[in-house]
């Protein structure tokens, strides 16, 4: 079976790219930028190579060349151009175009091939922050728009946890057993949208402290256990979809009547479903952070 999504309605690109559709008609018409096929019942569609060419299109288009200009140039060139540019300016976003390529094709090679150029210049955590991040949000649209299938964000989201894995390896032996504090990590219940804890993990372990990852899906119960073998706990969690808006006020009342009894103890929480808490009405000892890298700069400087 060919898994490769080669066909594209105008939506797609739009979503893919960024680009509007009503822009994209322009092009078309205006310079004969795309050539949209036909189906047999007369629908028009895109075939895998004119997104490629309109990823390129619009990466020339965001580093200053006209579409006017674009359009003089022959399309054997362009993909040169855009390399050329990429070795000077702006690496992230086309490097974010080639892990999307990557994704849709099921491109192993191509989504290695990206990551060890981009680490010729780059570490390992300026990768997350600057394209892993960026490359999650759009996908998340992607697929809540239906323009890619929960198969795509599998084998993306995969490639990019076996990076955070194998970069937190090294620091596994360095974690200071005589340190007081540690870290436990997790997801509530039913949440199983991990890639931005197990990043936190890394850092975690990269400071140096004591870390336990306990990963998906853990009710608050299956916590308390803990409390027995520790005296200084920080809890680190992130609420992308759960607990659901209705809901999050009750369960960190009930997370703090029953896992922060100790004076010590915390529960450090960002994701979506942060946005909606009233800070305010949080108990004293759960702290709410607006993206990983506000967390983890908390991280830095206590150590």
């Amino acid at each position: 079976m060919n898994n490769i999504k080669s066909s594209f309605s105008i939506k797609d690109l739009e979503n893919l790219t960024g680009i509007k559709a009503h822009t994209i008609r322009i092009w078309e018409k205006r310079y004969n930028l795309l050539k949209p096929k036909r189906t047999e019942t007369n629908i028009r569609y895109y075939d895998l190579a004119s997104f490629q060419k309109l990823l390129n299109i619009s990466y020339l288009n965001d580093n200053g060349y006209k579409i006017s200009k674009i359009a003089t140039i022959e399309n054997l060139e362009i993909p040169n151009l855009v390399r050329e540019i990429a070795t000077k300016v702006n690496v992230e976003s086309h490097a974010i175009n080639s892990f999307k390529l990557a994704m849709l094709n099921f491109d192993q090679a191509l989504f290695y091939k990206t990551y060890e150029s981009l680490m010729n210049d780059k570490t390992f955590e300026e990768i997350f922050y600057d394209v892993f991040i960026p490359l999650l949000t759009e996908i998340g649209l992607l697929w809540q728009t239906d323009t890619i299938t929960p198969a795509h964000e599998h084998f993306i989201s995969i490639l990019i946890r076996q990076k955070v894995l194998i970069n937190t390896e090294k620091y596994q032996s360095k974690q200071d057993s005589t340190s007081e504090k540690i870290f436990v990590l997790y997801l509530p219940d039913n949440e199983i949208h991990d890639l931005g804890l197990l990043f936190i993990n890394h850092e975690i372990v990269k400071q140096g402290y004591k870390s336990i990852f306990l990963g998906q899906s853990v009710p608050v119960d299956s916590l308390i256990d803990i409390q027995n073998h520790f005296d200084n706990i920080v809890f680190v969690s992130y609420f992308t979809i759960k607990p659901e808006k209705e809901e999050v006020l009750n369960y960190l009342n009930v997370f703090n009547n029953q896992l922060l009894n100790k004076p010590n103890n915390e529960l450090w929480i960002l994701g979506r479903m942060v946005d909606t808490i009233d800070t305010k009405l949080l108990p004293k000892n759960i702290k709410t952070f607006n993206a990983i890298k506000s967390l983890t700069h908390s991280i830095k400087s206590n150590a």
